[in-house]
């Protein structure tokens, strides 16, 4: 194992909590060290059109955000490490974990903003076809689709994004959901009815994914009724899979107070744990809002109390 890296300041994750919590955290002097996660800049990357970030009046693409902020951090002194954690111990001050990459780090504070990934239905036949016509970005592989039938799963404000998004390539689009009514936002529900190429099947779920074997690609889907348990064979060339997500909170489970979803609990109007000096900002902890506003907002204010922290007495 290599040389510990030691720091005042620990952030875990790049998406809008992660950076805007360096960025604070560079401006109080406190040499924050960011470490990107998996997945450099979060569900951000897989966004396409943003138009709810202030200070954009034209629409803005997610990546492009993400990099933004990126540079902003790097620019103001933040010391990014492209690095995934695998196991924490939180028992004694300073904190040590240790990354895939068997590093060794410490902190005297440490900034959780991890986010959450994208939950998959569970199907045999979805894991077989992931990566080959199953899929949980749109903006990732739309483009692969171009002219053809494609499927979205889900009811949220995800699922109607991403089958917006999809008519741009594709020529059919279908969304599945298990309910009578979606969850998403009113304004994209009435974008998704008034479109021509997007179809809904209510009260419904996708039973088995078909297709070749050599090589792997998706011809159908089979849809059952969850009424009246009828099944449909559906064409489709791909299916896009927008459930949801889960938490990446896994490593602190038992070392952290976290609710039954899986997600960080942190004390009223704070972004403090259950553990003194850890603290927990963005989708990790929000099951409420679920905005890259907020996450960022929760970035500040996460910087700010690790700043209050590491200059009290019990920092």
């Amino acid at each position: 194992m290599s040389d510990n890296i030691h720091s005042k300041v620990l952030i875990l994750g790049s998406g809008p909590a992660g950076y805007t919590a360096a960025i604070y955290a560079s401006r109080a002097m406190l040499e924050p060290v960011l470490l990107t996660g998996i997945e450099p800049g979060g569900q951000m990357t897989i966004t396409t059109d943003v138009e709810n970030y202030p200070g954009y009046s034209d629409v803005i693409q997610g990546p492009w955000l993400m990099e933004q902020m990126k540079e902003q951090a790097e620019k103001v002194g933040t010391k990014i490490i492209m690095d995934t954690i695998i196991d924490v111990d939180l028992s004694k001050r300073p904190f040590t974990l240790i990354s895939d990459s068997e590093k060794k780090y410490s902190c005297d504070s440490l900034i959780i903003s991890t986010g959450a990934q994208a939950r998959w239905l569970g199907l045999e036949s979805e894991s077989k076809f992931k990566g080959y016509g199953v899929s949980a970005c749109a903006t990732c592989d739309g483009f692969f689709y171009k002219d053809k039938k494609v499927t979205v799963v889900g009811g949220g404000n995800t699922a109607v994004e991403e089958a917006l998004f999809l008519t741009n390539f594709a020529s059919q689009v279908t969304l599945v959901h298990r309910r009578n009514e979606l969850r998403a936002e009113k304004i994209l529900q009435k974008k998704l009815f008034d479109h021509p190429k997007i179809n809904v099947i209510w009260d419904s779920e996708i039973k088995e994914i078909m297709g070749k074997d050599s090589p792997p690609s998706v011809e159908s889907i089979i849809i059952k009724n969850v009424k009246t348990d009828e099944e449909n064979k559906l064409e489709a060339d791909g299916v896009f899979v927008a459930i949801g997500h889960s938490p990446s909170s896994k490593i602190f489970k038992d070392k952290l107070k976290i609710t039954e979803s899986g997600y960080i609990i942190t004390e009223p109007d704070s972004t403090k744990t259950s553990s003194l000096g850890v603290f927990a900002a963005g989708d990790v902890t929000d099951d409420k809002y679920r905005q890259a506003v907020t996450a960022a907002g929760m970035g500040c204010m996460a910087a700010l109390e690790v700043e209050t922290f590491l200059s009290s007495d019990d920092g």
